[in-house]
């Protein structure tokens, strides 16, 4: 089968390699423009035009889709699919429209719920225990297609968003594959997604780091483990602003929200429930990240401080 294939993060890269390793005539790829990347700005190539390139795929990487230049492109590529993997980019009509057996999607959510940008922040972050990969025909609005195949998974109480973004990027490859075999066999069945408001997933910003000590000590948990590692669950220890990586649930417990109860191998922290959680990685802002021993070993933690102040 002739498969263009648009995706950008390294979430896309298995779905890509899966393509690829099935046999399929990946006839384009495309995806974002070279992006500025870290403190000395370099400009960087997406994870996805890496592998193509490295794979001898011609990669394209328009600025806008909606010019119709893009839409040429398409047409002489000429695809019986187009495969969209967390590409940043919506397609209007005339590609959606264009290719045999249409457009899919592969997104990381068991659909319609958490809809969006960020499924698997937000599924943490809300404390969802199971999810999933959808993959869907794409049609004009956001994630609202026919569903083709559905893969779940549990979340485990510690998984941090790292994690499960590795793990759904896998299942997602997996996923693809069986749907495009079952595209090729004419055994796709497509099921229209429920109507309703299923709520929306919507891109993490900088403006939820900040730890609410008040909150209970899941829902705190649940934050740290979902920005992990950005932008990063951020707290004040000592008057300066520390980011935090990790964390586990305490068995320990006490009172008074953002107090520390012990600075001893570990850092616990009561929460606003009156449960506590375990800091094990920590990064001060301007430093490399640590573990949470390296950080109380350089710095004086009084059991008694209050976290946030």
């Amino acid at each position: 089968m002739k498969i263009v294939f648009m995706g950008t993060p390294d979430f896309s890269v298995p779905c890509l390699k899966a393509i690829i390793e099935g046999g399929h005539n990946v006839t384009g790829v495309f995806t974002q423009p070279d992006k500025k990347v870290g403190r000395k700005q370099i400009i960087t190539p997406s994870p996805v035009k890496t592998t193509a390139l490295e794979n001898g795929i011609s990669v394209y990487q328009p600025q806008t889709l909606k010019n119709g230049e893009a839409a040429d492109i398409i047409r002489n590529l000429n695809p019986d699919l187009i495969v969209v993997v967390a590409y940043g980019k919506i397609l209007p009509k005339e590609i959606l429209d264009f290719p045999r057996y249409g457009c899919i999607n592969v997104h990381a959510s068991l659909l319609p719920y958490y809809r969006g940008a960020a499924p698997i922040q937000r599924s943490i972050l809300n404390g969802e225990t199971e999810t999933g990969v959808t993959v869907i025909k794409m049609n004009e609005d956001i994630d609202t297609g026919d569903i083709l195949l559905v893969k779940k998974t549990e979340i485990g109480i510690n998984e941090t968003s790292d994690m499960l973004f590795d793990r759904l990027s896998h299942i997602g490859a997996s996923a693809l594959s069986e749907t495009i075999s079952l595209i090729e066999k004419g055994d796709a069945k497509p099921v229209s997604q429920p109507a309703g408001d299923f709520g929306y997933a919507a891109m993490i910003d900088k403006s939820m780091c900040g730890i609410d000590w008040n909150k209970s000590a899941f829902e705190i948990h649940n934050q740290i483990r979902a920005l992990q590692s950005s932008p990063a669950a951020v707290t004040v220890i000592n008057g300066k602003p520390v980011k935090i990586h990790k964390s586990v649930l305490s068995g320990e417990t006490g009172s008074g929200a953002g107090k520390v109860i012990s600075a001893k191998k570990v850092l616990t922290v009561c929460c606003g429930d009156g449960k506590c959680i375990d800091i094990l990685e920590v990064q001060p802002i301007g430093k490399k990240r640590m573990d949470i021993n390296s950080f109380l070993a350089g710095n004086i933690i009084n059991k008694g401080l209050i976290l946030g102040d």
